[in-house]
């Protein structure tokens, strides 16, 4: 497993953030205080607090260097 930071601040992103997961067979959680959203559900995402970075874990042994590649828009250094 692998988990990186990102930022989802506008509704834009949210949309483009879960076309690009459900791309991949992977499992992706996103990892908010106490709560965890799967990150291909939409509403799941818009039930946290989008205003700080979340937690992206991923849950992938082989690829993980193309999803990264791939969510790199996202990602907060």
């Amino acid at each position: 497993m692998k988990t990186v930071k990102i930022s989802l601040n506008s509704i834009d992103k949210v949309k483009s953030f879960v076309n690009d997961v459900t791309k991949f067979d992977s499992d992706f959680d996103l990892v908010s205080g106490r709560y965890v959203i799967d990150a291909k559900s939409i509403m799941g995402i818009f039930s946290l607090d989008l205003s700080k970075p979340i937690d992206l874990n991923i849950h992938s042994e082989d690829s993980v260097d193309k999803i990264l590649s791939i969510l790199k828009p996202y990602i907060v250094e």
